[in-house]
């Protein structure tokens, strides 16, 4: 059989100890402009300089699409004969155009599987381990494996808690008066990623003090689906403080539920349209 490598954009949010892990090949950087200057994500850019420069000017970084001559470019570089093949997951087609350049590429460049993963963070890193996996144990064909991936993107759920509102606000995605009254009254937001497509909705608005309303928030997801997989969860969060971290890892922890429970950050691209104090737990369904 030949060879496969597994490659992702940067918005799967896999730890470097999870690439390594699972034999991720490389990433694929989405670009972050800030100001007159356009960096790589989580190359030569850091989620800790996209809030220190909105602190600074209040301004957000804008995000772009890998181009499909940068995602030709990407896979020849990789696929230096006819025996190597490769798959490649993508970030959600609804929220960015990466998912469908890096498809054209694939096209252009043969022997390159795209998946789209209808999701973004750690919901398409789910499917960049499932992925792996598959690989590791040699039993299907790269097309194969990247078929069944697909499959499992709907299974595969990604929602998050947000502290603030000042991101989404400076975003465009909420009014003013909506940050404001959502601020005096402490209330924290839910996000959820639609895995059909990847497109966002809000949901249950906590009110309270942060620990409490994540705690809630865990309770309420667990709750929601009865068939999640146990066999691993991820905990990924943007510039919000460990000891909330450590709250829900004890709390998730406490059940002996989960056989792993990984801690991951969000990358650039990400961090950049929710902002600080953000956290979430994504898993999979049966």
């Amino acid at each position: 059989m030949s060879r496969i490598l597994l490659t992702a954009d940067s918005t799967c949010d896999l730890s470097p100890e999870l690439v390594k892990r699972y034999n991720v090949t490389a990433y694929m950087p989405l670009h972050v402009v800030l100001g007159k200057k356009t960096y790589d994500d989580g190359v030569n850019i850091k989620p800790s300089e996209i809030y220190k420069n909105f602190e600074a000017t209040g301004t957000l970084p804008k995000t772009a699409a890998v181009n499909i001559s940068e995602y030709e470019e990407f896979f020849r570089k990789l696929k230096t004969d006819d025996d190597t093949e490769i798959i490649h997951v993508s970030l959600g087609h609804a929220l960015s155009s990466t998912c469908q350049n890096s498809a054209t590429a694939a096209e252009l460049v043969g022997g390159v599987y795209t998946v789209d993963s209808c999701n973004l963070s750690t919901g398409s890193g789910h499917i960049v381990i499932e992925g792996a996996k598959m690989i590791a144990e040699g039993k299907l064909s790269a097309p194969e494996i990247a078929q069944r991936m697909r499959e499992l993107t709907k299974k595969s759920y990604a929602s998050f808690v947000i502290d603030k509102l000042d991101y989404l606000r400076a975003g465009g995605r909420c009014s003013a008066l909506a940050m404001l009254g959502a601020n005096l009254l402490k209330i924290k937001p839910s996000i959820f990623v639609n895995n059909e497509d990847g497109s966002m909705t809000v949901g249950k608005k906590y009110r309270g003090n942060l620990d409490k309303v994540l705690i809630q928030y865990v309770d309420d997801q667990l709750a929601a689906y009865p068939d999640i997989r146990t066999d691993k969860i991820f905990i990924t969060h943007a510039g919000i403080g460990d000891d909330h971290v450590k709250v829900v890892y004890n709390y998730l922890k406490s059940m002996n539920k989960f056989d792993e429970i990984f801690i991951t950050t969000a990358s650039c691209t990400i961090s950049s349209h929710c902002g600080p104090g953000t956290l979430g737990i994504l898993f999979m369904t049966e």
